[in-house]
C-alpha cells in the first residue's frame, strides 16, 4: 500500500473515500478546515458531491437528506459547529439514518480558542441533542487512525443504522504523520427496504422521527435502546499497554494517550508499575475491562484535556473498587511528561488524596 505524509484532518477524507462515502457537506472552522478543503478537492474528482453549506445547521440537515437515500454521507466541524449540529443528529438518530460526523475538538466553552482540548466528551458520548439516543464515538490518536477509524465509522453506522462520529482533538487533526492508504472496500449494505430515492423500489418508504402517539414513540425508543445495548455488547474497542502487573493504570485517549505511552515507559524505568488503558470507542465505553482492572490495581488516573469529563465514566466502571484520580489541562494546554510522571509518583506513594 502507498504511504503519504499528511495531516490527520486530510487522512479523514482519504478514509471516507475508501469507505465509499461520496457526499460531504460542511462549513469551514479552525482547526477542522482542512477536512472541508480536502473534501472539496477529492469528492468531485471521484464523481461525488461537495457542498459548502451556508451554516453548520444546514450541513447536518443535508447529511440527513442524503443518508435518507441510503448513500454514505458525512460532515465535519469543530466544537462550536458540532454544537450547532446536535438537533440534526438527534433527528438522524431518531430516523435511524447512518452517517458520519467528525468533531476536531478545540478549547471552550463559548468561542474559546483554536487550540486542542477534549471538553466535548460529554457532548459526544452522552447525546448532545434531545431525546434518548446515542452516538457511536471513536477517538483516534494518530493520523493513521484518523483514516482507519473513519472507515470503521461508516461500517458501524450502516450496520446499526445510527450516526457514528469521531472525536479528535485539534492536535491530532493538525499533526502530520505517514498514512498508509487502505484499499477501498465495497459497500455491502442494501438499504432499499427503508431508504427513499424517488423510484419505484423505494416509493413505499418513509423517513421520519416523529411519532405523535405516545405508545408508538415509547416502542420506538425501546427499539432504539435494544440497538444501543447490542452496540454496547459488540463494539467496544480499546488498547491496553503494560497493564499486566500495573499498580496504577492511566486512562487516556487522543493526543494525551500518545504522551502517556512515553511516560509509562519512563515510569517503568524508574521502578513505577504504571500501565495505560486507551479507549478507542468512547461510546460504547470500555467499562468491563476497567471493572476487571479495578479488582487488581491500586488506582486509576484519568488524564484528559478538560476539567474532568471521562473521569466520571472511569469512576462508574471502577465502582469504588479502587481510587480514581484525575489530572487535566484545559484551554489548549497539553501536559508534558515531567508533570505526568510527578502525578504518577504522588499517587503510588500515597501523597494524593
Amino acid at each position: 500500500m502507498a504511504k503519504q505524509f499528511m495531516k490527520g484532518n486530510d487522512a479523514i477524507i482519504f478514509g471516507a473515500l475508501a469507505a465509499g462515502c461520496r457526499a460531504y457537506y460542511g462549513y469551514p472552522i479552525t482547526p477542522a478546515s482542512e477536512i472541508a478543503h480536502a473534501a472539496s478537492l477529492h469528492f468531485p474528482a471521484l464523481g461525488g458531491t461537495f457542498i459548502q453549506a451556508e451554516s453548520e445547521v444546514a450541513a447536518i440537515n443535508m447529511v440527513y437528506g442524503t443518508a435518507g437515500m441510503g448513500i454514505r454521507a458525512m460532515t465535519a466541524s469543530s466544537s462550536p459547529g458540532f454544537s450547532l449540529k446536535q438537533e440534526g443528529l438527534s433527528y438522524a438518530a431518531g430516523a435511524e439514518l447512518p452517517c458520519v460526523v467528525v468533531n476536531i475538538d478545540r478549547g471552550g466553552p463559548g468561542l474559546g480558542n483554536i487550540a486542542p482540548e477534549q471538553g466535548d466528551y460529554f457532548q459526544a458520548t452522552k447525546g448532545g441533542g434531545h431525546g434518548n439516543y446515542r452516538l457511536l464515538t471513536m477517538a483516534p490518536n494518530s493520523a493513521q487512525e484518523m483514516c482507519d477509524l473513519t472507515m470503521l465509522a461508516f461500517e458501524l453506522a450502516d450496520t446499526y443504522r445510527n450516526p457514528a462520529g469521531l472525536l479528535a482533538d485539534g492536535f491530532t487533526g493538525q499533526m502530520m504523520e505517514a498514512v498508509e492508504f487502505p484499499e477501498a472496500k465495497p459497500i455491502a449494505f442494501d438499504h432499499t427496504d427503508w431508504a427513499v430515492r424517488g423510484d419505484a423500489e423505494t416509493h413505499k418508504n418513509l423517513i421520519s422521527s416523529i411519532y405523535l402517539d405516545p405508545n408508538i414513540l415509547e416502542q420506538h425508543n425501546l427499539k432504539l435502546d435494544r440497538k444501543y445495548r447490542e452496540i454496547t455488547a459488540k463494539e467496544v474497542r480499546y488498547e491496553e499497554y503494560q497493564t499486566d502487573d500495573a499498580e496504577l493504570v492511566v486512562v487516556a485517549f487522543g493526543i494525551v494517550s500518545r504522551i502517556v505511552y512515553s511516560t509509562v515507559d519512563m515510569a517503568r524505568e524508574q521502578g513505577l508499575k504504571v500501565g495505560m488503558l486507551r479507549p478507542i470507542t468512547l461510546w460504547p465505553f470500555p467499562s468491563e475491562i476497567l471493572a476487571e482492572l479495578s479488582q487488581k490495581v491500586k488506582a486509576f488516573l484519568s488524564a484528559e484535556l478538560s476539567t474532568g469529563q471521562m473521569v466520571e465514566d472511569v469512576r462508574l466502571a471502577a465502582n469504588a473498587n479502587c481510587p480514581v484520580h484525575f489530572y487535566g489541562r484545559c484551554g489548549g494546554v497539553v501536559p508534558g511528561a515531567p508533570e505526568l510522571l510527578a502525578e504518577y509518583r504522588k499517587i503510588l506513594e500515597g501523597r494524593q488524596s
